[in-house]
């Protein structure tokens, strides 16, 4: 439905809305008038619509039809200097219209004046009044019809000069001039519109007797002269509306034969008017049944219809109305809307979405959801690493977010503009991962490209390349690896010159590379050149505050990828959700809640706890009392091999730092660790806390 304006609020404005308030395409929005008591102002308001004094506050996309009928054409050039293109703008009348209408209304009221002239020279047989003067001015014939009219009674006029009967007679001027005056339009003193003609009374001889003034009633014809100019000023205002208008219109009779079409339906269907006109409401149909006769046969709208429409079968959407006047059905009205444009926009907004996609770096710090003292202490680290050259290596477990702290690093560095390359070293075979990172010669290996190929190192030249899962590298790649950090240049597979490149290394893990140096799978020189800048990314369940927050935009993410309309979670299920210690962190909670999201109806909004999955609790060692545990209480059934290993850790630790009272570097040197690696551990499993409590 189309929104209107109507800028104007005096009779024909007053008109207009009349005539839209009972459209079913077309709705008044809005009525401007800078007068309060218009009429058309007093009408909107009973009907519930918006008024105002001035139209420029309410001149936005909203409105798609001004109707201006003010007609000051100040007013036509404003509204159309600031319209938007799209919005049709109606001059309220225009020349040929006010020349059309005001020959019918003289062709009206000249028909009136001659049947008065013929008839009002019979006095009393006639209806119309007649007053006659002598040539002193003085009345001599006052008919039954006068009396009426004037309101004065005959005994009461005979005699009497004429002026001091009727104030607003021109009887005595033309006993001066002797000239007639026909027709002419009078109002009476008491209100009355009358038309009259006045003549003098000559002899043959040419003596002057007196003269004669035939009157008419025309109050109630120029009434109904005024309704029908009124009535024809708004069809051809609503003939211009649906001409104007975009979307295809057609109209048909009781019947179902066309009657009515505008430019825009010949532009759509392909259908002119000879082949719509007086044809069934069939013809323009080339896939399904006609909506106006399914509306002909029920007097129900139908609203959203598919169809295909003209000998192109374009698809197109239709809504159609029925039109009924005084109960009785009279046809129906039926719009159509062009889809080419909708499939067009819609296919643009999916090839957007794949570039957004597609995006090498699609994350910033404003898409990192972080309160807690953790989490706004790896942000702030992150922040800073991303103003240095410096390699970061991001340290969390698994689903914590390491790649998107990655993302957010190289969005908020200089490099931004250049290539961001993602490889997952455990996702890449071993035999294929040196040649994935630094490339390869021509000829380095059967199968190798002619001319070799660059490697990942090199796209990412003058950008930022991101390791994951840096700790599962083999020892030949870990040694080409540290020639990158040391060097700043590679040597491709097979090749033996050096290329110099310019990359920001943003390395993570989720394993403990101190065990990797421990067990001789990971070079220690590597590990301090990649633990420059080391950021430890808090797990989900020390954050737990952060839940809410984190739901309301994975919420929102899954909709955008699912294609639906989930609003929130309800206060029982996000209490379910704390509760749990999440061991997947936030990839596990949004697995959850997309999982929960396909399985709700369409109908609901809010995920409950009956849409949630059973989340079973299973202590994690930050949640186990280091002083209280010794080996021989774990059991195998309880815990797995890696979490017996890493109580057993913790308990070592804690009762070597107990036993050389507190002294950290002693403890670390008798456990054959780094200081920063036991401060590592004694965070990890929160030992001086617990031994606090």
């Amino acid at each position: 439905m189309q929104n209107v304006m109507i800028v104007g609020a005096g009779k024909g404005g007053t008109a207009i809305l009349k005539i839209l308030k009972e459209s079913e395409v077309l709705n008044v929005y809005v009525v401007i008038d800078r007068n309060l008591d218009a009429p058309g102002m007093k009408l909107a308001q009973q009907e519930g619509i918006k008024i105002g004094t001035e139209w420029y506050p309410f001149l936005n996309d909203n409105i798609d039809i001004i109707i201006e009928v003010t007609g000051d054409d100040r007013v036509f050039q404003s509204l159309r200097n600031t319209k938007s293109k799209k919005t049709v703008l109606i001059p309220g009348s225009v020349a040929f219209l006010f020349s059309t209408l005001m020959e019918e209304k003289e062709e009206l009221l000249k028909k009136h004046q001659n049947e008065s002239y013929f008839q009002e020279l019979i006095f009393n047989a006639t209806n119309d009044g007649m007053v006659v003067i002598n040539h002193h001015g003085t009345i001599i014939l006052f008919n039954r019809r006068a009396e009426e009219m004037m309101g004065v009674k005959k005994d009461q006029a005979i005699g009497e000069f004429v002026i001091d009967v009727i104030s607003e007679s021109r009887l005595p001027i033309i006993l001066e001039t002797r000239r007639i005056e026909t027709n002419q339009e009078m109002v009476l003193g008491n209100g009355r519109k009358i038309i009259t003609t006045r003549i003098p009374i000559m002899e043959e001889n040419g003596e002057l007797i007196g003269a004669v003034a035939v009157f008419k009633d025309i109050t109630e014809v120029v009434n109904l002269a005024e309704e029908i100019t009124n009535l024809k000023e708004i069809q051809t205002m609503l003939q211009a509306i649906i001409h104007s208008s975009d979307d295809a219109i057609s109209v048909v009779d009781e019947n179902g034969r066309g009657i009515l079409i505008n430019p825009a339906y010949t532009r759509i269907t392909g259908l002119t008017e000879d082949r719509v006109i007086g044809k069934p409401a069939t013809a323009d149909i080339s896939e399904g049944e006609s909506m106006h006769m399914k509306v002909l046969q029920t007097r129900r709208a139908v609203r959203g219809v598919p169809m295909r429409v003209g000998p192109n079968e374009k698809e197109v959407i239709v809504n159609v109305a029925p039109i009924i006047v005084n109960g009785k059905l009279k046809g129906s009205v039926g719009v159509i809307h062009d889809m080419s444009e909708m499939k067009s926009l819609s296919r643009e907004l999916n090839r957007a979405r794949q570039i957004i996609r597609k995006l090498e770096a699609k994350y910033t710090f404003e898409d990192i959801i972080g309160t807690s003292d953790e989490m706004m202490l790896a942000i702030e680290q992150a922040k800073l690493g991303a103003k240095t050259p410096a390699t970061v290596l991001l340290r969390g477990e698994s689903g914590t977010g390491k790649e998107l702290f990655a993302h957010a690093i190289h969005n908020a560095s200089d490099r931004k503009y250049n290539k961001f390359i993602r490889v997952n070293c455990a996702a890449i075979s071993e035999s294929l991962l040196e040649s994935e990172l630094f490339g390869y010669e021509e000829g380095a290996f059967s199968g190798a490209v002619r001319g070799g190929k660059r490697g990942l190192f090199e796209e990412a030249n003058n950008g930022s390349i991101f390791l994951d899962e840096i700790g599962e590298l083999s020892a030949n790649t870990q040694a080409k690896l540290l020639r990158v950090l040391q060097e700043n240049e590679i040597i491709r597979v097979g090749g033996t010159k050096p290329i110099t490149i310019n990359v920001r290394i943003v390395a993570a893990t989720n394993v403990n590379l101190e065990k990797g140096i421990a067990a001789g799978t990971f070079r220690e020189d590597l590990y301090y050149r990649l633990n420059r800048m080391p950021i430890q990314i808090p797990p989900l369940r020390k954050r737990k505050d952060e839940i809410p927050a984190l739901c309301e935009r994975l919420i929102q993410k899954i909709n955008r990828d699912y294609g639906r309309n989930v609003e929130g979670i309800t206060s029982a299920a996000l209490i379910q959700l704390m509760a749990y210690n999440w061991p997947g962190n936030v990839r596990e909670l949004e697995n959850i809640l997309g999982r929960a999201i396909i399985f709700m109806n369409y109908t609901e909004t809010f995920i409950d706890v009956h849409h949630l999955p059973e989340l079973n609790n299973r202590k994690t060692i930050n949640e186990i009392p280091v002083s209280s545990i010794t080996i021989e209480e774990t059991s195998p059934l309880q815990q797995t091999l890696a979490e017996m290993i890493e109580v057993y850790e913790a308990n070592i630790i804690q009762q070597t730092l107990k036993r050389l009272n507190g002294n950290k570097t002693l403890t670390a040197k008798t456990l054959g660790l780094s200081v920063r690696n036991l401060y590592y551990k004694l965070d990890k499993y929160e030992i001086e806390k617990n031994s606090t409590q």
